[in-house]
């Protein structure tokens, strides 16, 4: 008979991991009292039904609409990460002002890769001990299933660390959007649906409805995106090229630059990681680049960073012609 303490405790941990389901920051001295391949099977149950609903493809069916949906949704998500999370939050490649800098945190909010101020605390942290022990997706280290997902479900990488992100902390609607980082992403589901049936009633030529729009267009598009982001982190350390001799397994991989809009250009960017462009030449396709080139001839953006000439030929061990 378990006593008690123990049943209390066992009460209040599930409490706990509910709670952190809505707030990310309950209770957050207790996230770090296991080990990081310690895995929270309660407080990762969200993440096993974002995958477990994109099977409910096989009862809603597609429509060239919901599947539209789901694409634009990708692709708009796929740059709020890799232009905002990555390049702006993580790296400062470029400025913005207070407004738009909260607008594409929201957007990043919405790709389910929780807040903006974890996301690059994560990755600061990747940069500071790439392919060292303490770089918790390293393929080389921790192989390729942990390295790609399975860091993401140890109570061990739930926290932000803040000490990498002050600059952002001091912005109260950045810090609200990272400790309630589920709020946007039920929003988004909630809005797809209502969407959907709204053009089953309306627009009934189009063959949707909000079933089918809500899982091609949040459930499916969102675990893609997902799985397409964490490719950097453990297929681009694994397969490609290296044109510079980084302290690194970095590599650059055009397939995976072209469904990251720009981020497989890996081995370039861990090269000179402040740079707003990863594709160094012309034939480097880094569509996030094009896009955020595109943000400050409108004033959306500004100051982005280029690449030094003198950057481009240091430290190269192959002679690309």
């Amino acid at each position: 008979m378990n006593s008690p303490e123990k049943t209390n405790g066992a009460g209040s941990r599930f409490k706990t991991s509910i709670l952190r389901w809505i707030d990310s920051e309950a209770d957050i001295d207790a996230s770090t009292a296991t080990g990081p391949k310690k895995v929270d099977w309660l407080r990762i149950l969200p993440l096993l039904i974002l995958h477990v609903m994109c099977l409910a493809v096989l009862w809603v069916g597609w429509s060239s609409t919901a599947v539209a949906v789901a694409v634009v949704l990708y692709c708009v998500r796929m740059f709020a990460i890799t232009g905002f999370y990555h390049r702006y939050f993580s790296h400062k490649s470029f400025k913005t002002n207070r407004l738009w800098q909260f607008i594409f945190a929201v957007l990043g909010n919405a790709s389910v890769q929780r807040g903006p101020l974890w996301w690059a605390a994560h990755h600061r942290h990747h940069h500071r001990y790439t392919d060292q022990e303490q770089d918790v997706h390293s393929p080389s280290r921790h192989g390729f299933w942990w390295s790609h997902i399975g860091w993401l479900t140890s109570k061990a990488n739930f926290p932000t660390n803040y000490k990498y992100v002050a600059e952002w902390a001091k912005y109260p609607e950045l810090r609200w959007l990272n400790r309630f980082d589920t709020v946007v992403p039920i929003l988004l589901a909630l809005l797809l649906f209502i969407f959907g049936a709204l053009l089953e009633r309306f627009a009934p030529n189009l063959e949707t409805n909000g079933l089918q729009m809500l899982v091609w267009g949040f459930f499916i598009s969102t675990t893609v995106l997902l799985h397409a982001t964490l490719t950097i982190n453990s297929l681009d350390h694994m397969f490609g090229s290296r044109r510079y001799d980084t302290p690194d397994t970095s590599r650059n991989n055009a397939l995976l630059a072209v469904i990251t809009l720009g981020e497989g250009w890996h081995n370039n960017h861990h090269h000179y990681a402040v740079s707003a462009r990863q594709g160094f030449y012309w034939w480097e396709i880094d569509i996030t680049y094009y896009a955020l080139s595109l943000l400050a001839r409108l004033g959306i953006v500004r100051d982005l960073r280029p690449v030094p000439e003198h950057v481009i030929h240091k430290n190269r061990i192959v002679t690309v012609s």
